[in-house]
């Protein structure tokens, strides 16, 4: 059997699994495999979900999340992880302990709170620890607006507000973060990144069309660019441009509204 000289890097997704292959685990794979790493899973819920909703979510048990990052951990060498929905307070508890031990050369943390639909992804009690566990581990931090006030309590109606609140989710203890505008309103969308360096703001038109499984997308993204070497900066443009790409070419599988994106 022949042996490739240079495999590609390797990237892992921490998340739950959608059962309609628009977002979650089934949209990270397709996220790596599109920028050309290979993708590694430990997944954390099973959702019974399509392009209409959530009906159901089930955890999977902390023993079985401990043994499937012992299984990627031992054998791979992995580049990049990304979080994604964790479902509650024990999971967080439990994968932020792993990554402390793993230390990974890069972590980005999606906090999956609430799907599209409006199905609550994390139980409320767990949003503490991912404050005060999961956050300060991450080197790109992605939350959408409802995340970003739910994570700082309060409220984010106007420009002001979001500019304030990407630099306050940022003394959380992230090293970077990517406060995601889609939520707001306008023709226009403005992502805004900061770190110690500054802030960065990405501007691009709003599509006239509500997309599945973007915020996972853009994370997996920013994850697949790290592992392959570029900047967190220069990750969160591409991941940016990319997320806009695959939304503007997605299309609708199901009876739902929603889009899913062509990876």
């Amino acid at each position: 059997m022949a042996i490739i000289a240079n495999p590609p890097f390797t990237t892992l997704t921490i998340a739950g699994s959608d059962s309609g292959g628009g977002a979650g685990i089934q949209a990270d794979l397709k996220t790596f495999h599109a920028h050309g790493v290979h993708g590694l899973s430990v997944i954390a819920a099973i959702t019974s979900q399509n392009t209409r909703g959530v009906t159901a979510v089930h955890p999977v048990p902390l023993a079985h999340i401990r043994s499937q990052l012992d299984a990627v951990f031992d054998d791979f060498p992995i580049a990049a992880v990304k979080t994604g929905m964790l479902g509650n307070a024990a999971t967080v508890r439990l994968v932020a302990r792993e990554l402390r031990k793993r230390k990974p050369a890069w972590l980005v943390v999606d906090p999956v709170m609430i799907a599209t639909s409006g199905s609550r992804l994390l139980d409320e009690d767990a949003v503490d620890a991912v404050i005060h566990e999961l956050i300060p581990l991450a080197d790109v931090l992605t939350p959408n607006l409802p995340e970003a006030e739910a994570l700082l309590g309060r409220l984010l109606k106007t420009p002001k507000q979001r500019a304030e609140a990407a630099q306050d989710l940022l003394a959380l203890g992230a090293r970077s973060v990517l406060l995601k505008g889609g939520h707001g309103r306008g023709s226009e969308v403005i992502d805004r990144f900061v770190d110690t360096k500054g802030t960065m703001e990405i501007r691009h038109a709003r599509l006239a069309r509500e997309g599945h499984g973007t915020g996972c997308t853009l994370a997996s993204a920013i994850a697949a660019e790290l592992a392959n070497g570029a900047t967190p900066r220069q990750a969160v443009r591409r991941a940016v441009a990319y997320v806009q790409r695959a939304l503007k070419n997605g299309y609708r599988p199901g009876q739902g509204a929603s889009f899913v994106l062509r990876h």
